[in-house]
């Protein structure tokens, strides 16, 4: 024992001072606060219902009808009871507080990985570190985007047990890839997951075509399938997850599109526009170097100091305090220190000052083929997060690359690229300090060039910006031409404004610019002594880590700081109910759905918290519903939707006054109904456009390919007696009782999925059909009956089984590796 801990006293050392700044940086969840994280807050709002039932039965529900009058609740909340990783992410969540947790899987991940790459312990540290700290890395917690922060965790570690197959060491290596993508895919981050498959199938290609070149290919053919064998446990042990998400994805706004009147509507996979809402700018990628050179966040946090050059102009006009009016000019005009291509940002894609100046000097020194995968998946992935402002590649890919147009936000690929930089940043000083590889003048010469290149450019926005850049925005123009219609046409006072802005932006980037030359400075300076044999070796990679620590710590603070934490109890009632909500809360019907004009109603899921609601957020709702919601809701509310979806109460605000108020929907259709009139449509666009207008009371739109299941020469116009209502109530469990004297069409204000919902008529199961474009209809035999609607997917449930299965082999092979590797440690020191 007392061996084994001398062996590994640095390792365990780095650990302990990894978990140190984490903390240290997240000093508030010391005094037990958490983090105020928006997207986690709608989470919370989505998964209420899951979790009330969860509460109640032990389990939480597989579908919830919290949000868009229902949906599958595999991309909202689910367990997975049989999936190992499941386990193993819950008791990272145990174990350490959030994002504590997240941050240490970065830094650990990452420090596997360099020292797989045989990078001395300090420098793999500092490598650690400086992926870790990546700017969007720490934006996106702050954010609550937490299943895309876990999956960009643990990408170093897959990377790092793909090095180890291919260099050799096949069991610890496919048993570790069996495990870090066993985690990777149950973070549920699809996107993520895609562009590091897209990263590593490149670095597979070019290690199989230099096996064959150099004739070795049995060595990387062996670790291949070891990695192999671990793809398939990693997707044995999440094939409940991925069986369901694949299955709802079809059905998903991701999935083909039902409508062909639309011509803006994707056939398959979501729209171009959307898919490229957030591309990067061409220019953007200069903050890798200068974090703000584009201003940094939508933001005007610099906007409303007293000594901002807009503040200044704005006070000229005003005679006061002119913070309100620049307030108003960022809400109305986009007058922000952000002036990129995209339509907002949380701030920039920084890797650091040091990092990209390392990185310049492996382009320059590093021999190894491994430098040109890192060139040229970063330059293929740039091109890529430049969607729309460089759609040359992109359009390619997203018009031929398999599952590439399912995903939004291309920018987000760039998260790869932030752990590429650092790889080659510290390759390049492993290199360096290679005995006999480079002569002391060579190298230098080599790091000047870096420091030339990187400085000088940095350097170069310092002292003429605007040579560069010009700091304005897309809409600048129309900026320029609305504020001389505020200023009444005083022209020169507009222009004022509008140059006091730019000269703001400029102020900013010259700053952090100043602030990059020093830190390049400061590491050039530290290298050089380190080649030149004027200081050691350790102390130097020490001090390079604190100084790459210091750099994104600083940039970091702005955008994840103490301002981002609360205190449990104000994040926990952080939706406070209004005399509305609790009017309706009130109302003892077990199912009804709300609509709240008074939020963004399909863009924001905060009424879910006391609800159920015909809107809602979610990245991934079902695609007729979306249908639904684009041509019966957006440009007027439909009032025949509404009743169909059993819209019980409408909530609205006063305009003048602020006050809430509530509407009792009296036209409602209610649970469940039988209807008088079958119509039936020939296709989507026809049923769409039956539901226009027509009385969902009394008539069915049905399209014709479930001609099949109903039988009008039996359904009769209805009777006075006939009657079917709801007597209980679970999200995945429906009981209808009814009594009618002939058989009836019922239609039932539940959402139609037929990826897992059965019905049963007295626990025989029954088939039913889609009606109304998303609801549920069935023709029901005469007589008093009850019905049940059961939530049962096959995919889930079969799933599990299998997840059972791969959990074990998962078990099975890390144990073996952990065994093999002690036999060698045994021989090893044996033999020493």
């Amino acid at each position: 024992m007392n061996t084994w801990f001398k062996r590994n006293g640095t390792h365990l050392a780095i650990i302990a001072f990894f978990i140190i700044i984490c903390f240290a940086y997240f000093s508030p969840v010391l005094s037990g606060k958490g983090p105020a994280q928006s997207d986690v807050l709608q989470a919370k709002a989505m998964q209420k219902e899951i979790m009330d039932y969860k509460e109640k039965d032990g389990k939480g529900p597989l579908w919830t009808n919290q949000m868009f009058g229902g949906m599958p609740a595999y991309q909202i909340w689910v367990q997975y009871p049989m999936n190992i990783a499941s386990h193993g992410i819950n008791l990272i969540k145990t174990v350490l507080p959030d994002p504590v947790d997240v941050v240490l899987l970065y830094l650990l991940g990452a420090y596997l990985l360099f020292c797989t790459l045989k990078i001395n312990p300090f420098l793999a540290a500092a490598g650690a570190i400086a992926f870790a700290f990546t700017s969007y890395n720490f934006i996106i917690i702050a954010a609550g985007h937490s299943n895309k922060a876990l999956a960009i965790a643990f990408c170093a570690p897959i990377l790092a047990s793909v090095i180890m197959s291919m260099r050799g060491r096949y069991l610890l290596g496919g048993s570790l890839f069996a495990l870090f993508m066993a985690l990777e895919i149950r973070a549920n981050h699809i996107q993520m997951t895609y562009y590091l498959a897209i990263a590593l199938l490149i670095f597979i290609g070019i290690e199989i075509y230099h096996a064959f070149k150099d004739k070795r290919f049995a060595i990387v053919g062996k670790g291949l399938g070891y990695l192999a064998a671990g793809a398939v446990i990693a997707l044995m042990v999440n094939a409940g997850t991925m069986w369901t998400t694949y299955e709802y994805g079809e059905q998903s706004n991701r999935g083909k599109s039902n409508l062909t009147t639309d011509k803006a509507e994707e056939k398959n996979g979501l729209s171009k526009e959307y898919a490229y809402g957030w591309s990067q700018g061409v220019g953007e990628s200069f903050t890798f170097l200068i974090p703000n050179l584009y201003g940094g966040a939508t933001s005007i946090d610099e906007l409303v100091k007293p000594e901002s050059n807009l503040y200044k102009s704005l006070a000229e006009v005003t005679g006061g305090d002119p913070t309100g009016a620049i307030q108003q000019l960022a809400g109305q005009l986009g007058m922000q220190q952000y002036w990129g291509e995209k339509p907002g940002t949380s701030g920039p894609y920084y890797f650091g000052a040091i990092i990209c100046f390392l990185f310049v000097f492996g382009l320059l020194i590093v021999r190894s083929r491994i430098k040109w995968w890192i060139l040229g998946t970063t330059i293929l992935f740039m091109l890529l997060s430049f969607g729309r402002n460089f759609p040359l590649i992109s359009d390619l890919f997203f018009e031929y690359f398999p599952l590439y147009n399912k995903f939004r936000a291309v920018e987000s690929i760039l998260a790869i690229v932030g752990l590429l930089f650092p790889i080659l940043a510290f390759l390049a000083l492993r290199e360096a300090q290679t005995e006999g590889k480079y002569e002391q003048k060579e190298l230098v010469k080599k790091l000047t060039m870096a420091a030339a290149i990187t400085g000088g450019f940095a350097l170069l926005v310092a002292i003429m910006p605007t040579a560069l850049f010009s700091f304005t925005s897309a809409n600048h123009p129309q900026i320029v031409q609305a504020l001389t219609q505020i200023m009444e046409n005083n022209t020169a006072m507009a222009q004022k404004i509008a140059n006091a802005l730019i000269a703001d932006r400029v102020d900013i980037a010259r700053a952090d610019a100043l602030r990059t030359v020093l830190f390049i400075a400061l590491a050039y300076g530290l290298l050089w002594a380190l080649f030149t044999k004027k200081m050691n070796m350790q102390f130097v990679y020490v001090l390079i880590g604190i100084l790459v620590l210091v750099d994104l710590w600083q940039v970091d603070r702005r955008y994840l700081n103490k301002d981002n934490f609360a205190s449990k109890s104000d994040l926990e009632n952080h939706f406070q109910a209004r005399d509305v909500d609790t009017f309706i809360l009130a109302d003892k019907d077990p199912n009804f759905r709300v609509m709240d004009l008074t939020i963004s109603t399909f863009q924001d899921a905060s009424a879910s918290q006391f609800h159920k609601t015909v809107g809602g957020y979610h990245a991934a709702k079902l695609k007729r519903y979306q249908e639904l919601i684009d041509k019966q809701f957006s440009k007027s509310i439909n009032q025949d939707a509404l009743d169909m979806l059993n819209t019980k109460y409408v909530i609205t605000q006063d305009r003048q006054t602020g006050a809430y108020k509530m509407s009792r929907n009296n036209t409602a259709a209610g649970n469940a109904w039988f209807v008088q009139k079958i119509e039936f449509a020939k296709d989507a666009d026809e049923e769409m456009k039956a539901i226009n207008s027509f009385d969902p009371k009394r008539e069915a739109i049905v399209d014709q390919r479930y001609k099949g299941l109903i039988d009008l020469k039996k359904v009769g116009p209805g009777a006075p007696t006939s009657m079917i209502k709801l007597d209980s109530y679970h999200p995945d469990h429906l009981v209808y009782s009814y009594s009618s004297p002939n058989d009836a069409v019922a239609v039932f204000s539940e959402i139609y999925y037929d990826k897992g919902w059965n019905m049963y008529v007295d626990k025989v199961k029954k088939p039913y059909f889609r009606a109304d474009y998303v609801l549920r209809a069935a023709q029901l035999e005469a007589g008093n009956h009850t019905v049940e609607f059961k939530f049962e997917p096959t995919s889930y449930y079969m799933g599990e089984k299998v997840s059972m299965a791969g959990s074990i082999l998962l078990i099975a092979f890390l144990g073996f590796a952990v065994y093999s590797e002690k036999r060698k440690d045994k021989v090893r020191v044996a033999q020493a």
